[in-house]
């Protein structure tokens, strides 16, 4: 197993006050954003860091379950101005390079260039509003807990799960999200989810099983499902149907932190509505490269150079993968620090 740092290089683009006491520096590329956050915090002691955010109950939660519920975290006013750029980017107002945006082709007829097509836009960096929540203090605060001081920030997603009664088109299979992260370890990472509106059962709320964080990373692949599964949404191929699931029920606003070796998944929408989220992975500066050869993760390595090259309408494409597979760019890589 190789390890390297991530890429140097990065241009500072900005500079966001997360408090009086503390101040990051926010860098750019084309693949991720760094942010270096300094506050004094103790060395990582299994899933979470001494600090002085989490309640001792809240640690020990996240310990036993690998996931934590923050309940209106994230203001009204923010999530509304980031409903609105997502408006903005579905109707083609904003040019949004490097990102994915996944569609449901067959409403295009019916609904043109608007958010009733769009299902997610992923790898939204060069965003500057939608990239503001990876910066929120309120966000970034809890973050640490699990991260240590020094933060990365990728993989963002904006997801606007669309009406599915019948196809089940959006349905997300039970999976584990450190299947598309080719960097360790693993309990450095952690997922900000926040609701952009209520998520229940009816509209395809996040599904977890609970502790399962403890497990080691699973075989993934394509569920066998009769109707046609999404590109890259892969989920696990034995999955253990028994094991208890909690449907994270939650109100605009609320965020859930949770762990990258977590199973979790989503319903579909029975509703005529949509269900918004947005979300960042983050990761300790401590965490290096891995290389995914005879691992479980491998597949999932050339079925991106498949996608990077017929995107780009390439015949070859020289990937390194990092920080996420579904980043397309070749990055040269050395310290960052």
């Amino acid at each position: 197993t190789t390890c390297d740092r991530p890429p140097a290089g990065f241009s500072s683009i900005d500079h966001h006050s997360l408090g009086p006491s503390i101040q990051p520096h926010v860098y750019r590329c084309s693949t991720l954003l760094c942010l270096s956050v300094y506050s004094l915090i103790s060395v990582p002691d299994n899933y979470t860091l001494d600090n002085n955010i989490l309640t001792a109950e809240q640690r020990q939660f996240y310990e036993d379950n690998g996931y934590l519920l923050i309940k209106k975290l994230v203001s009204d006013e923010d999530i509304e101005r980031f409903r609105k750029e997502f408006v903005r980017i579905c109707k083609k107002e904003v040019n949004l390079p490097g990102a994915m945006i996944m569609k449901d082709e067959s409403l295009r007829s019916q609904y043109g260039q608007s958010e009733k097509v769009v299902n997610k836009i992923q790898d939204f960096q060069e965003d500057e509003e939608l990239f503001r929540y990876c910066t929120l203090p309120e966000v970034l605060k809890y973050v640490e807990c699990f991260t240590g001081p020094n933060i990365m920030a990728m993989h963002t997603m904006l997801i606007n799960k669309l009406p599915d009664s019948d196809k089940q088109t959006f349905l997300h299979p039970m999976h584990q999200d450190l299947h598309y992260f080719p960097f360790r370890p693993a309990d450095r990472i952690v997922c900000s989810w926040t609701a952009m509106e209520r998520a229940d059962q009816d509209n395809g709320c996040l599904v977890v099983q609970p502790g399962t964080h403890k497990q080691p990373l699973k075989p993934h692949g394509y569920p066998k499902w009769e109707h046609k599964a999404n590109k890259l949404f892969h989920g696990l191929l034995d999955e253990d149907e028994k094991s208890p699931r909690v449907h994270l029920v939650m109100e605009k606003g609320d965020t859930v932190f949770f762990h990258p070796l977590l199973i979790h998944g989503s319903g579909i929408n029975k509703t005529s509505g949509f269900r918004k989220s947005i979300s960042c992975h983050f990761a300790g500066s401590e965490c290096c490269y891995i290389d995914v050869k005879n691992t479980s993760q491998e597949h999932l390595e050339k079925e991106v150079v498949e996608v990077a090259c017929q995107k780009y309408d390439m015949t070859s494409v020289e990937l390194r993968v990092r920080l996420a597979y579904m980043l397309f760019v070749t990055i040269q890589v050395s310290s960052l620090f």
